[in-house]
């Protein structure tokens, strides 16, 4: 297993919609051990292979100490997730992501879904969730599609997100041409 770094706005990757995962194999497990590591350092409870450069439609979860902070962790891995359906009945809450740090937002979402994926084995499994864990598949799965929670927030919202990370980028880019003409 292996730290991956985490991409962050505005960082193009991010928006690229990930492929499907042909099959479980050695490759895509080591992936998904990776993926795990990288999560619970960072810490999170989602993070999917397109947040670490990888364009693959894989994601890991684990919402245990979310719902209770007493739980045992509760690693939970996807390939090829798909949503088959979404309940009418919506649920507003605050989410945050590990590609946009520091900034939290409410977004509206299905309350409760129904997806399928492949198990770390690679067998194809249905499940259904509500609460954490629902509004946790979507959110990462969105991330496999090129989309971002603040795509779900108002646009002057959205556009203040993205000026402010686009100012820290140029910020750290002349910070480091700064240093490399200091060493030169």
């Amino acid at each position: 297993m292996a730290l991956r770094p985490i991409l962050t706005l505005p960082d193009k990757r991010l928006r690229l919609r990930a492929e499907p995962v042909a099959r479980v194999d050695d490759e895509i497990r080591a992936l998904m051990d990776d993926l795990l590591e990288t999560m619970y350092d960072a810490p999170g409870i989602g993070l999917a292979a397109t947040q670490v450069g990888v364009p693959k439609r894989v994601l890991v979860l684990d919402v245990a100490k979310r719902e209770d902070e007493n739980a045992s962790p509760n690693p939970m891995v996807f390939a090829n997730p798909e949503i088959l359906s979404t309940s009418e009945e919506t649920s507003l809450h605050e989410e945050g992501c590990l590609s946009i740090p520091e900034f939290f937002e409410e977004v509206e979402r299905p309350a409760r879904i129904r997806l399928s994926y492949l198990d770390r084995s690679g067998k194809r499994e249905e499940l259904e969730a509500d609460g954490i864990l629902a509004r946790c598949l979507q959110h990462e799965i969105d991330h496999l599609n090129g989309v971002l929670f603040i795509d779900h927030i108002s646009r002057l919202k959205r556009e203040r997100v993205l000026k402010k990370f686009n100012k820290e980028m140029r910020e750290r880019e002349r910070g480091a041409g700064k240093n490399e003409a200091e060493r030169a």
